[in-house]
């Protein structure tokens, strides 16, 4: 079961009280640079004996190691005297609910089929993304790092996904049988509808998104060739952001791709491949009517965060918000499946 983190309490190891004010920043969307101090700071924290860091908060030093700040200091300072930092009580405070509605969908959430990590462009580490999640209460997550055609977010090359996929069998050997870190990929879908993965490195993944990241002002037929032919290919689970329109944001806003929308889904129903409802405010993908759409040809869904930030993950609430107030049964959504379930469905066997 997905469910909102537990506040922290004194006392509190300073670590983590850097760790959850860079989880509550990210899901608040505050700058990256901002998040990036406190993150920097927990790995500085974490190399540096606990002794010397009691002595340093005493003497007021604690400014003099590698990516301290005034901020940083004053949190690690309070956490090592015993206390509740102030800047982590007042940010648990301010946070409320991301959004009103979907509540016990959000509940019933065992996984999320959409998320990076530092691997491309994500700003965290993938045991990070990982932690976080197990704290989120996920009994899965796929790890879906972008495909070597999209440079700009550091796309994983056949050599780097497979060096990628020890470390996840590492992570999971490590976790036991409450947790499992599933192999994936965020695939660009190209423009004659072929995957930007070769297929044996597709063969070896649990589960694959594919998504279209460029040309997005492909006419419509085209555009629709190139969808019907991804959502068809048997390694494809869940078609990613269908529209690629931006609503609102940092990036500004961005119409959404012309095709035909029945085409696409129809095609999506008899592949079994899952329509994701990306939850990321500034996409709200697909838009409400499309969304119906998929819904009354008989399409599954994945509600996802396409989180790139371990405060990211929770944002599955604004996608289980509209799934709810649309009428989505919780059958045809796999992110409430076990894994299991979710596993036999990718590889074809249910």
């Amino acid at each position: 079961m997905v469910a909102t983190v537990t506040p922290l309490s004194a006392p509190v190891e300073p670590d983590e009280a850097l760790r959850r004010i860079a989880f509550l920043l990210e899901r608040e969307r505050a700058g990256t640079y901002r998040v990036e101090a406190f993150r920097k700071a927990v790995t500085t924290v974490r190399e540096t004996p606990d002794e010397e860091l009691a002595q340093r908060a005493e003497a007021g030093t604690l400014q003099d190691l590698p990516g301290i700040g005034k901020s940083t200091a004053g949190v690690i300072a309070e956490a090592v005297a015993g206390r509740l930092p102030d800047y982590l009580d007042t940010l648990q405070d301010k946070a409320k609910p991301l959004v009103e509605g979907g509540e016990e969908l959000f509940a019933a959430l065992r996984g999320d089929c959409h998320s990076h990590s530092s691997w491309s462009d994500g700003g965290s580490p993938i045991e990070e993304m990982v932690l976080t999640a197990v704290e989120l209460g996920h009994e899965w997550l796929v790890l879906t790092d972008h495909s070597p055609q999209l440079r700009v977010a550091n796309g994983l090359s056949v050599e780097r996904l497979t060096k990628q996929l020890k470390v996840v069998d590492a992570v999971n050997a490590s976790l036991g049988d409450g947790f499992r870190l599933l192999k994936g990929i965020e695939v660009d879908i190209l423009d004659d509808g072929s995957l930007d993965q070769t297929e044996e490195m597709l063969g070896r993944l649990d589960l694959v998104t594919a998504s279209v990241h460029s040309k997005l002002r492909m006419n419509a037929a085209p555009m629709t060739k190139r969808m019907v032919a991804a959502v068809s290919n048997p390694r494809v689970n869940v078609l990613g952001h269908c529209t690629g329109r931006l609503v609102e944001g940092g990036r500004g806003k961005r119409p959404q791709s012309e095709f035909d929308a029945r085409s696409v889904f129809e095609a999506c129903a008899e592949h079994g491949t899952a329509v994701e409802i990306n939850s990321r405010p500034e996409r709200q993908d697909p838009p409400d009517d499309l969304l119906a759409l998929a819904l009354d040809i008989g399409c599954l869904f994945a509600v996802d965060s396409d989180a790139h930030a371990p405060g990211q993950l929770e944002m599955k609430a604004y996608g289980c918000e509209r799934a709810e107030r649309l009428g989505v049964p919780w059958d045809r959504i796999v992110t409430t499946w076990d894994v299991e379930k979710l596993l036999a469905w990718a590889r074809g066997d249910a």
